[in-house]
């Protein structure tokens, strides 16, 4: 399990799933998603425009079954962490989107939970330049994965 902050307040609350099947590799995502609205409604219109461009663009090259991968909350069950983190590549902002797409490409089951989460001022990331980066590393993500450069063992 990891939870990651950069200056905001994530308070996660993982109470456990039980419809988690635990049997075969799994990922659990926590999800703000069912905050967006309220999230729009508080975040500067820059803010806001770069966290929807960032779905979008996450949508169409790379996941598509969770709609939050950018929640610092990730849990793996073991079998799961060893085969995913042994095939990351992308070490910057976009190696959580990686993660999932490799636990999309290998079937493993996910499921995205929702977490308790406030955004508070002070963060340390430049928005437009964090945007950026993590873009980039999304395009180059599905270039080197759709056109062959990196391969994900089955193994």
């Amino acid at each position: 399990m990891f939870s990651l902050c950069n200056g905001e307040n994530e308070e996660e609350k993982f109470n456990g799933e039980s419809s988690i099947d635990w049997t075969h590799p799994a990922l659990v995502v926590g999800s703000r998603a069912h905050l967006a609205d309220e999230a729009i409604a508080k975040r500067s219109l820059l803010r806001t425009v770069l966290m929807l461009g960032f779905h979008a663009m996450v949508w169409v090259f790379t996941v598509r079954t969770v709609r939050d991968t950018q929640c610092g909350f990730k849990l793996f069950s073991r079998a799961a962490a060893a085969k995913l983190f042994s095939q990351q590549r992308i070490e910057r902002w976009a190696f959580d989107v990686e993660l999932i797409y490799l636990a999309e490409r290998l079937n493993f089951s996910i499921a995205e939970v929702c977490v308790e989460w406030e955004e508070i001022d002070g963060s340390k990331l430049t928005p437009l330049v964090a945007g950026l980066q993590m873009g980039r590393d999304i395009l180059l993500l599905w270039f080197r994965y759709t056109f062959g450069f990196w391969t994900i063992s089955q193994n």
